[in-house]
């Protein structure tokens, strides 16, 4: 039995360790593409243009157009001047509603604005989205996805998933998986 115990423990430590390393690499690798493609976008003169667009760090955010949850069109270039927290979610998803009251907290504490974007097509009825925001006196900006759209765009393979996005338009870090507020925090203040 203690062998058993002692193989399982070595192979989830390999797995862990394999994952690290690949992980890691491809971290520095599009570290170092992030950072060059934010210099040749800055030196290109315009932050605004969006054809220079990327879901890595150091690019622009891949601009978008979605209706809110109170019928209001939004863009994400409508909060250009302001730290943007974009989140992909569903009412479904346990981590998600774990991590929804600390961003909601965040919000209120923080020069920040939530996107928290509805992943609408993975839900049961669309009547679950109002009722989820009422139940957790939610007052944080919902966008709509309801073709999945933005999230195909920005990639969203895991729930929740979220791109902090400076005042200029900038991904400064993307988390895969739900945050708490002294994460979010220890993020935002690390922002330029």
């Amino acid at each position: 039995m203690k062998n058993a115990v002692f193989i399982v423990i070595v192979i989830v430590l390999l797995g862990w360790t394999t994952y690290e390393l690949i992980v890691t690499s491809k971290e520095k690798e599009a570290r170092e593409y992030g950072s060059a493609m934010s210099d040749e976008i800055y030196n290109s003169g315009d932050a605004s243009d969006y054809s220079n667009s990327g879901i890595r760090k150091g690019e622009l955010a891949p601009d978008f157009e979605l209706t809110t949850i109170d019928g209001e069109n939004i863009k994400l270039s409508d909060y250009r001047g302001t730290r943007v927290m974009l989140n992909f979610w569903a009412t479904w998803c346990p981590p998600c509603r774990a991590e929804m009251p600390d961003m909601q907290k965040f919000q209120d504490n923080k020069d920040v604005q939530v996107l928290a974007v509805n992943l609408s097509q993975t839900e049961s009825s669309p009547k679950n989205v109002p009722n989820f925001v009422d139940e957790l006196n939610l007052s944080l900006t919902i966008p709509l996805d309801e073709e999945s759209a933005v999230s195909r765009e920005y990639q969203v393979l895991a729930y929740p998933t979220t791109y902090m996005i400076d005042s200029e338009g900038r991904i400064q870090f993307i988390v895969r998986g739900a945050m708490n507020y002294d994460f979010m925090v220890q993020q935002y203040e690390m922002m330029q």
